[in-house]
């Protein structure tokens, strides 16, 4: 039989080439394994995505086959027996073989069966003569290039291998809270700590360069607070800790129901669109959808959908956020643009493109190998009008 987690990463890997979501699928497909299974098939995947140009390449290699003409069933097992023959120091060879073989047969492609067993005995774990620095770091060439030309080549390429690299677990604990089953190290992020050993159990799992955001707001009780786009609602919960009157808004009620426990006012809007509040608010958040490309070690698949032409689709959409998010600001109030994306185009580049007269109080840049988590950008401004005042 094959394993559930290999069944589990399987199907996981091919509905991702149709467009689905690593993270997403491996949640809810992964509900009914017992945590051994359900740990393996997301190492599975997740290292699968990260190192998918490696893995290409070593099919290739190994085959005489370029990866992009075999049948999606057929790379994807090929894709599962190399990662694990070559990357995971746990499984036995013979199972990696003999499973990636039964996945090819499951998926109605036993011609190619032979093929995939004949392949994945060949591997093996010499260095591979890799052809390119893009194919080493795994990582498209053009993002590559762009990272090189923003921050240098070497920050570049410590921004890939942190991508490669299972980044570390931080978890959300507010104040006066405390268990003796995990064990916990604090970060500078108070509230934010790094899970080193044990279960998270009800305390939030949030990124340390997600919880770096909030604090940007110097957040009190009393505060009306609009978090624009705030769905999951990680950011809003925090802001709850600090004793504010928060307005949490989404453009679907799908996204915002989950949050309906935290028990503040929810709104659907199109936050592209000039906002329905006659009020203004002394602190907005306007954490706008991005590429994402600062999260690349959580979302690996990411990097092989994003295209450069979607920067500037993104970039007209997070100009509208921002432009009447500060419309709503009240005089003296303080807004943090925020993104996980790493691209001029989605961050500098839509500060200063707005049009509505503001002072930037300060930049934060966190980058994945130069500092700890994800990446994210955070403009902190404030209205010209609080200047005058």
């Amino acid at each position: 039989m094959i394993s559930p987690a290999r069944v589990t990463a399987f199907e996981v890997l091919r509905l991702v080439e149709q467009g689905g979501y690593a993270a997403d699928l491996l949640a809810s497909r992964s509900g009914g394994l017992e945590s051994r299974d359900a740990g393996l098939a997301s190492e599975i995947v997740l290292g699968a995505l990260r190192y998918q140009s490696q893995l290409d390449f070593l099919i290739e290699h190994f085959s005489g086959r370029a990866a992009p003409r075999l049948d999606p069933e057929v790379r994807i097992a090929l894709r599962l027996g190399i990662y694990q023959l070559r990357y995971l120091d746990r499984v036995p060879a013979h199972a990696a073989v003999s499973q990636s073989v039964e996945l090819a047969k499951r998926a109605r492609r036993r011609s190619a069966a032979g093929l995939v067993n004949a392949v994945l005995r060949k591997v093996h774990r010499d260095p591979a003569p890799w052809p390119d620095r893009a194919t080493e770091l795994s990582h498209p060439a053009w993002l590559l290039e762009r990272w090189e030309r923003h921050f240098g080549p070497e920050t570049a390429a410590k921004i890939a291998r942190a991508n490669l690299a299972v980044p570390e677990t931080y978890v959300r604990v507010p104040a006066g809270e405390g268990s003796s089953l995990v064990q916990l190290e604090p970060t500078e992020i108070p509230g934010c700590f790094r899970l080193v050993a044990g279960e998270p159990g009800a305390w939030r799992i949030q990124d340390i360069g997600s919880q770096s955001i909030v604090p940007l707001l110097e957040l009190a009780p009393g505060h009306r607070f609009l978090d624009l786009c705030a769905a999951p609602g990680n950011k809003t919960a925090q802001a709850l800790e600090y004793g504010v009157r928060a307005v949490a808004c989404d453009c679907h009620w799908s996204r915002l129901r989950p949050m309906k426990s935290l028990g503040c006012e929810l709104v659907v809007l199109d936050g592209a669109a000039p906002l329905p509040f006659a009020c203004r608010f002394d602190r907005i958040l306007v954490d706008a959808p991005c590429s994402g490309t600062g999260t690349l070690a959580h979302n690996p698949e990411i990097k092989w959908r994003l295209q450069p032409s979607s920067l500037l689709e993104l970039h007209q959409l997070q100009v509208e956020l921002l432009r009447n998010a500060l419309e709503r600001l009240a005089p003296g109030g303080r807004l943090v643009y925020s993104t996980c994306s790493l691209e001029p185009e989605e961050n500098e580049e839509v500060v200063s493109s707005t049009g509505i007269a503001a002072c930037v109080l300060g930049v934060h840049r966190r980058l994945p190998g130069i500092h700890p988590g994800d990446g994210f950008f955070a403009a902190v401004l404030t209205s010209n009008e609080s200047l005058n005042d």
